[in-house]
């Protein structure tokens, strides 16, 4: 895949873009699709408590069919053990963390990307930061793996600014970790020059995708998903879900969960019929 830094990342404002439910088989072109999706927003509604964001059984279904004809890895900011046991389908590839944690069928696992020597800068900041929010209503400091989510989606419009503010003074007391902003979100990640852009480029050099018969497709909505749009525009198809507060690198666009329940069916039958001819 070629590297980003080449090429000009074309964005986007998301309502302009075209559907991508309109014309499937035209969208992959006759060409066996590898689909990377994220979590959160995608395969899930967004909810207040990240620990309530659970799949239905209909689209773990139709996850399991589109995985028994293609590839398909969910990449996201949640720890992998985390995103592996909410998706519970062991014919998937999972990459949490942001791509720092991947795991797969046949046994795969491996952490690229170097980021267990971020642990005791995160340590640290997890410790400051619970000590300096723990009197500020509906904050939430998830650690994570390799990541420490500092939710206030649930935290009073007035007090927003001091989380932010006491966020950004715990990140720079650690030049090991740096920002990651999301919906409702900052997070704390290892500074390092990897993301999910980087694990996606990983997984379909691992699994042996890179060919001119195979076209990747990546299904996010939030502001984490830019690096992989970003990574397969001009070879592979961008679809954001939604909106967030950002032009985009996506060309497609899905309005919501429902949306994407019905692309991923859609798909699935759409390679079955190519498989026929």
């Amino acid at each position: 895949m070629k590297n980003q830094s080449t090429k000009t990342v074309q964005k986007h404002e998301a309502t302009e873009l075209p559907s991508a439910l309109k014309d499937i088989p035209q969208l992959i072109n006759g060409k066996k699709p590898a689909v990377f999706l994220d979590y959160d927003g995608c395969l899930s509604p967004i909810v207040k408590d990240p620990d309530k964001a659970v799949m239905t059984q209909e689209m773990r279904d139709t996850l399991q069919r589109l995985a028994n004809v293609c590839s398909v890895a969910v990449v996201s900011g949640r720890d992998r053990a985390n995103v592996e046991n909410l998706v519970q389908l062991d014919n998937l590839y999972y990459a949490g963390s942001h791509g720092f944690d991947i795991s797969g069928p046949n046994n795969m696992h491996t952490e690229p990307g170097g980021a267990s020597e971020a642990v005791p800068a995160l340590d640290k900041a997890q410790k400051t930061l619970d000590e300096r929010l723990k009197d500020v209503e509906g904050v939430l400091v998830e650690r994570k793996r390799y990541a420490i989510a500092v939710h206030y989606r649930n935290v009073p419009d007035e007090q927003v600014s001091k989380v932010l503010q006491v966020t950004e003074e715990v990140i720079g007391q650690h030049p090991e970790l740096k920002k990651g902003p999301g919906k409702k979100i900052m997070e704390l990640k290892p500074n390092l020059d990897w993301h999910k852009g980087k694990a996606v480029r990983w997984l379909m050099d691992e699994l042996d995708l890179n060919k001119p018969d195979v076209v990747p497709l990546y299904i996010g909505d939030d502001i984490t998903d830019e690096d992989a749009f970003a990574e397969l525009q001009g070879e592979g198809i961008g679809i954001m879900v939604g909106e967030h507060d950002d032009k985009t690198a996506a060309e497609y666009r899905l309005e919501d969960v429902t949306d994407v329940l019905a692309f991923l069916e859609a798909l699935t039958q759409t390679i079955k019929s190519q498989q026929d001819v």
